[in-house]
């Protein structure tokens, strides 16, 4: 029996709304935005942060029990932009190969955990995940053993490499070694723990992986001396975070928290120093920028569906991003790692913040 015209047109009146809702997802308090993620890590008081969990200086244990390193200090950035508090985090360990499935079926909020941005894993037609800014840049290196005798790549044909399968590291080794025209064995394993056993166990001559990967990795061994870098970087390895595509307001909101830890650093405001800033600011009507920047004027923190002190909060929370480089990899720590192309913009690197207005 056919339904009643009456029926017939309510329901296709229906139809555009209830698509429009699937899309735009929930209301984020207070904002007038709609964002499913936003909306719930807030209704959840926590961010749940996907890292790799063993990775001196990027994500590890400490022995007090707590979670440390440089992207251990994103996902807490994070937290205090949305959230005020930058204690409001559950790590969760993952894989290489677990990572991507991990942000799209949304179990986690945010993936900080060494991940390259290609066009594969950000198109809609690949991982389709929304990468943040790369907070990172680096390139792909091979380490040896230091008493091996060898110095380049091409020396390495014909001989065993450990690689973690379901990375970029796996893909840009079999690139070169095809320019080369070398054969090679790759020792493929599931993941990081196991690669580097494999290759401290003497199953394979070399491993590969991120130039400043392999140094917070060599760190850890029983003696790092024993192992050297080969100079030259076989690809670009650009790190970012990533968050679930499709959700344009929570991808903005990890954005331009990303941002504001390298905005500090170019207009000098630290961890130290950010509540005189914002006294300085609250009682000086002429310092436009750093008002804005700080929220005491303007609407840019609602505009991302944050407090209006967000940046305060973060800052306070970890430092600017020298800070948490120094902090995490730099020379002084056991990592030992110098800017390089992670200076800013203003000393000739590559860290670079679009302006807060």
């Amino acid at each position: 029996m056919p339904h009643p015209p009456s029926l017939i047109g309510k329901v296709l009146r229906a139809v555009p709304l209830l698509a429009g809702l699937a899309l735009t997802g929930c209301a984020v308090e207070g904002s007038g935005l709609q964002s499913q993620k936003l909306a719930a890590v807030k209704a959840r008081g926590e961010l749940v942060c996907g890292v790799d969990g063993k990775l001196p200086g990027f994500s590890f244990v400490a022995p007090d029990g707590r979670y440390q390193g440089f992207e251990v200090d994103l996902c807490r950035a994070v937290a205090a932009g949305v959230l005020s508090d930058p204690g409001r985090v559950q790590f969760r360990d993952l894989s290489a190969s677990e990572r991507f499935a991990a942000v799209n079926s949304g179990e986690v909020d945010l993936l900080s955990r060494s991940t390259t941005m290609t066009l594969s894993r950000d198109a809609a037609g690949g991982n389709a995940l929304s990468f943040g800014p790369i907070h990172f840049y680096g390139g792909q290196a091979v380490m040896v053993n230091a008493g091996s005798g060898i110095t380049t790549l091409k020396q390495l044909a014909g001989k065993p490499i450990c690689v973690t399968t379901g990375t970029t590291t796996e893909l840009n080794l079999a690139d070169r070694m095809r320019e080369l025209n070398a054969a090679y064995m790759p020792l493929k394993f599931q993941n990081d723990g196991q690669t580097y056993a494999a290759y401290l166990q003497g199953r394979c001559v070399a491993v590969t992986s991120d130039r400043a990967l392999l140094a917070a990795k060599r760190s850890s061994f029983p003696d790092p001396k024993a192992h050297v870098l080969l100079a030259g970087d076989l690809s670009k390895e650009p790190l970012a975070t990533a968050t679930v595509n499709g959700d344009p307001v929570w991808a903005d909101a990890v954005r331009w928290i990303t941002y504001a830890l390298m905005q500090a650093e170019e207009s000098g405001i630290t961890q130290a120093n950010v509540e005189a800033k914002l006294a300085e600011a609250q009682a000086d009507p002429n310092q436009a920028d750093l008002r804005r920047f700080l929220g005491v004027d303007g609407q840019l923190g609602q505009q991302l569906g944050l407090p209006a002190d967000f940046v305060v909060q973060v800052i306070k929370a970890t430092g600017n991003y020298g800070e948490i480089f120094d902090r995490n990899l730099g020379v002084n720590t056991r990592i030992n790692l110098e800017r390089g192309t992670n200076r800013q913009w203003t000393d000739g690197g590559l860290i670079y913040s679009p302006p807060f207005r």
